[in-house]
């Protein structure tokens, strides 16, 4: 007998039953969770001249950009998960697991028209502390063309220490799920405004990734990463967070240790709720989703049996949990989802964690939905999933 595959399968069951455990009870904050107005917009295109006024229509149904980025200093994150060399068949990395930058130039261009003082572009790129424009070149992008879209716009690699004197502390105001705060790079604290601008997406530990998984990445691999330091961070960063993935060990002792060791050392357990902690400590106070192309099967090319995929929709909303909510069922799968159903069958929902502790509703019939109607703009994750299933159990 394999005693390490033994102990695994034990810990994945643990997890299982004390998630369990932890969903059954009252969720005392989820009747009261707000809910927001949602938009949806179908696009088959990246093309500037009609990305561009669908966005801009989109950011008029939430009530214009205006009353949320006039004379503030805006962050936003990205996408760019794993290293720009990966790539799913030949496609380029916008096409699959990157949040393309036609997006990004164009929320951009219409956050400084719209008044923004300051925009910074926010990614934590895999294990390197190079600068995020050398990122986007490996990435066979211009950065310029985001750079140039709006006056006094930033990039800055997340990943570490960066351009800050000291790393900033972000606590959870509910105390925490699995942390009680973090230590993360300053720019997600010298902001006024925080969106999360991330890929329509399954994921292989958190069932989807949308705009709350977005911002697993936020955590700097320095203190919370394979190769972060013991007593202090790491100069630079290595490798990823299995860390926070497997709770192999705790943070640097810069950063508040998790809140009981003795939890679930199993992902489907550990990441949705670091995720809940991470968007409380740094609430997104915009979120958009796009899958105008993106793949399915998991978040990167390195999950196999992973597909590309031409869905043609975006997401955008004030609310991240209500924004995710309608991202699933454009999706095909129901947000009221838990632990054991599509697409969270090995792990427990970010959605109702969020929801559990106050962020949102995932409740469809309490959110309103402008734009595009969830019925004309779904393309079915859900299906694909179960063929994919399918055809791993012959």
């Amino acid at each position: 007998m394999d005693c390490r595959h033994s102990r695994r399968k034990w810990l994945r069951l643990a997890g299982g039953a004390v998630a369990g455990a932890y969903l059954g009870r009252p969720a005392l904050h989820a009747a009261a969770a707000p809910a927001s107005r949602v938009a949806v917009a179908r696009s088959k295109t990246y093309d500037p001249a009609v990305l561009l006024p669908t966005l801009d229509r989109m950011f008029d149904q939430l009530g214009g950009l205006g009353r949320i980025v006039k004379g503030k200093t805006v962050a936003i994150k990205v996408n760019l998960t794993g290293a720009p060399t990966y790539r799913l068949g030949y496609l380029p990395a916008e096409d699959t697991h990157y949040t393309h930058p036609h997006v990004i130039a164009a929320t951009v261009h219409l956050m400084g028209k719209a008044g923004a003082r300051r925009i910074r572009v926010l990614e934590s790129p895999w294990s390197t502390a190079d600068p995020l424009e050398e990122v986007m070149l490996q990435s066979n992008w211009e950065p310029r063309d985001i750079l140039s879209a709006a006056p006094n716009v930033e990039f800055e690699n997340t990943n570490w220490l960066g351009k800050g004197s000291r790393y900033a502390r972000m606590m959870a105001p509910h105390g925490g799920l699995m942390y009680p705060g973090f230590e993360l790079n300053h720019s997600y604290q010298d902001c006024d405004v925080f969106a999360s601008l991330a890929k329509l997406k399954e994921h292989d530990t958190a069932g989807i990734t949308l705009s709350m998984k977005n911002c697993f990445g936020l955590t700097p691999c320095t203190i919370y990463g394979t190769g972060a330091g013991v007593d202090e961070p790491s100069d630079v960063p290595k490798g990823g967070r299995d860390m926070v993935h497997a709770g192999y060990r705790q943070p640097s002792k810069i950063a508040p240790p998790e809140k009981d060791p003795a939890s679930p050392r199993d992902g489907g357990y550990r990441v949705p709720r670091t995720v809940v902690d991470l968007i409380s400590a740094r609430p997104i106070d915009l979120a958009v989703v796009e899958g105008i192309h993106t793949m399915a099967g998991g978040e990167g090319p390195w999950i196999s049996n992973a597909k590309p995929v031409e869905p043609g929709v975006l997401v955008a909303g004030t609310n991240p949990v209500n924004v995710d909510a309608v991202s699933m069922a454009v999706m095909g799968f129901d947000p009221m989802a838990d632990r054991g159903t599509p697409p969270f069958e090995t792990c427990d929902s970010t959605l109702r964690l969020a929801e559990d502790v106050g962020v949102g509703t995932r409740d469809l019939k309490r959110i309103e939905v402008v734009g595009t109607p969830i019925r004309e703009a779904v393309f079915n994750f859900a299906d694909l999933r179960r063929e994919r299933r399918a055809r791993m159990r012959r």
